[in-house]
């Protein structure tokens, strides 16, 4: 069976508002991912963001050092993680959770090897904690997650965002949306859609990451039936 890493933002999770965890907005993505699994056609790997409990842009503004500043983004994966997973398993959608900030009085440890197992299972597998260091964004732990399980898909998912833009659509009604990129068109015109580490890993392993709005129903299942939605970013050929 193929393999996707499905990267969620913190604030798609905390609804309108983009902040803590709105309880109707977790169990309609469980439900989306619950169908996209019921597919059987790939093992499912999600990533999770922090950003709905603290934004490393407000760091400055109460004092804090960049390095705390990243493992408090760690800490908020880590509450995204154990609330998706329990959305799932209520839905009857396996699930696990990996962490890469160790904690293991609340969950297990990541390993590339433990990952990979769970989802042979056919689990869902929900990667928290980042890439468990400070100075990477979630972004970055995404493609070093898809890496590790071989994925060759990455489904990025924006929060009201139905692609990549060549300006900001919400402050420039005359944005031009990409259909197709290059990793390397990401690089060279710095365009804000991702980390810049995270283009540079997918251009390397030849992954492809594609990028849309979480908000339309039926979005995720839609992608991995290969539909065409939001904007693909591929390897130049």
């Amino acid at each position: 069976m193929k393999r996707v890493v499905l990267k969620l933002s913190g604030e798609a999770l905390g609804g309108k508002k983009g902040e803590g965890i709105d309880p109707i907005v977790i169990n309609s993505l469980a439900e989306e991912i619950k169908i996209a699994h019921d597919l059987n056609t790939y093992n499912i790997g999600i990533v999770v963001g922090g950003g709905n409990f603290f934004r490393g842009r407000d760091a400055e503004k109460i004092g804090i050092e960049r390095v705390e500043c990243d493992y408090m983004g760690m800490t908020g994966t880590i509450l995204n993680a154990i609330a998706l997973k329990n959305a799932l398993m209520k839905i009857g959608c396996p699930a696990k959770v990996l962490s890469c900030l160790e904690m293991p009085q609340v969950l297990d440890t990541y390993t590339a090897s433990e990952a990979n197992s769970i989802l042979e299972e056919n689990n869902v597998c929900i990667f928290a904690g980042g890439t468990g260091k400070p100075f990477f964004s979630t972004d970055t732990a995404t493609l070093l997650r898809a890496v590790d399980i071989k994925a060759n898909l990455v489904l990025m998912a924006k929060n009201g965002v139905d692609g990549v833009y060549d300006k900001d659509p919400n402050i420039d009604k005359n944005a031009k949306k990409y259909d197709i990129l290059t990793h390397r068109d990401i690089l060279k015109e710095k365009l804000q859609v991702m980390d810049l580490t995270a283009a540079s890993i997918a251009d390397e392993h030849n992954i492809d990451i594609l990028v849309f709005d979480i908000n339309l129903p039926g979005a995720i299942k839609s992608a991995l039936e290969g539909n065409k939605i939001g904007t693909l970013i591929k390897k130049e050929k």
